[in-house]
């Protein structure tokens, strides 16, 4: 069994998966949103084929801690979904995800076009990596 993680946006939904051992997070692809029928049939089809028993999902709040129109619909995206997924979904903090997976980028000499084209999926990545550390110092 295994922990996925989403990146939620607008026109991309970034998806990074644990290893078996909850210990470390890889990315496994950027999902093109096109419907939400089509985003929750490839989203159900990844958790089946990495055998998933939670979602934590990215919230992207302001740096204030308050919820904006982009967490506001992440919540709404998540309501949707678990009217047909039923694996269980835990809201994860991603302020600053995206902005830690593209200096990692940087700092490994990924060209620009090809950061645009995984930064989501980095972000996953992020998000989910600091979900599984959190779960490390819990038990």
């Amino acid at each position: 069994m295994r922990i996925m993680s989403l990146d939620v946006g607008s026109r991309t939904i970034g998806v990074a998966c644990s290893d078996a051992l909850y210990l470390t997070a890889q990315g496994i692809e950027t999902i093109r949103r096109t419907s939400l029928e089509k985003d929750f049939q490839r989203l159900q089809e990844l958790i089946t084929e990495y055998e998933v028993e939670e979602l934590v999902v990215g919230m992207p709040k302001n740096m204030n801690g308050t919820k904006g129109d982009r967490a506001l619909k992440t919540e709404e995206f998540v309501a949707k979904m678990q009217e047909v997924i039923a694996t269980p979904v835990t809201f994860w903090d991603e302020r600053l995800s995206t902005v830690m997976a593209e200096r990692s980028l940087i700092a490994a000499d990924v060209s620009r076009k090809k950061r645009k084209t995984v930064i989501d999926k980095m972000a996953a990545v992020v998000i989910l990596q600091g979900y599984l550390d959190s779960r490390k110092w819990q038990r």
